[in-house]
């Protein structure tokens, strides 16, 4: 982080991604990565999965009686080689092609949900879900997209318990895998620190958007402001910018 603005841009970032996660279960990857990978690229994944972490932890610890044990245990099973994977993955690239990846990813995502594909939460795709989040999220820390489509039709409580509970473990799983090809260092933990109280207030805001804002429209607005988000890290990446 080289300035006051650039920490101030990946503040913002992570307060509204964080009142997003806690509101509908993910979206801290998904909306702020694109912009934390213009400021900062050594941030993602490391520093984003560990505010995640955190996150989850807060969600679980407040609705974990809505869990779906179940569900999220199938998930699991295939979040283990997905995070296996996530961490080779990124250690093998560099970042100005991880910073593509990541644009790339938030694309599809946005994608997929626009086109409406609902598919069931059968175990076969909860697991290949979980693997592919696990890809996903421990090379980009932009897993989100993968699990609500087959828990996008649980709502409230239900949605967002299920998904950090998910994410919860995964998250760890990643941090650990992370930590052992060494792409977390004192620079994303010193960051992570710093940025906590940016995390724990968008949370606090999003028990208030739970009550205020059409869960609908909200989930739009992310999806927007992350498709412009991914399309100025690429113009950026590109040189174009």
């Amino acid at each position: 982080m080289t300035s006051v603005l650039g920490f101030a841009v990946v503040a913002i970032a992570v307060l509204f991604a964080s009142c997003l996660q806690g509101s509908i279960g993910f979206g801290m990857g998904m909306l702020a990565a694109p912009v934390v990978a213009v400021v900062d690229p050594a941030l993602v994944p490391g520093t984003l999965i560990m505010l995640a972490t955190l996150l989850t932890l807060m969600v679980v610890i407040k609705e974990r009686g809505a869990i779906d044990v179940a569900g999220a245990g199938w998930a699991l099973l295939g979040r283990v080689p997905g995070t296996i994977a996530g961490a080779l993955l990124l250690a093998a690239i560099p970042e100005h092609t991880l910073a593509i990846l990541i644009a790339l990813v938030v694309l599809g995502g946005v994608a997929v949900t626009g086109l409406g594909w609902v598919p069931a939460p059968r175990r076969r795709n909860l697991v290949l879900a979980g693997a592919t989040s696990g890809v996903l999220g421990t090379a980009t820390s932009i897993g989100g997209p993968p699990m609500a489509l087959v828990w996008q039709r649980s709502e409230g409580p239900k949605l967002r318990a299920t998904m950090s509970s998910f994410f919860l473990i995964g998250s760890l799983m990643s941090i650990a895998m992370l930590a052992l090809t060494g792409a977390i260092d004192r620079h994303t933990v010193a960051m992570f620190g710093v940025l906590i109280p940016a995390a724990v207030l968008g949370y606090v805001l999003s028990r208030y958007a739970n009550r205020i804002l059409n869960p609908i429209r909200q989930r739009w607005t992310a999806i927007t402001v992350s498709m412009i988000g991914a399309v100025v890290l690429i113009i950026q990446q590109t040189g174009l910018l």
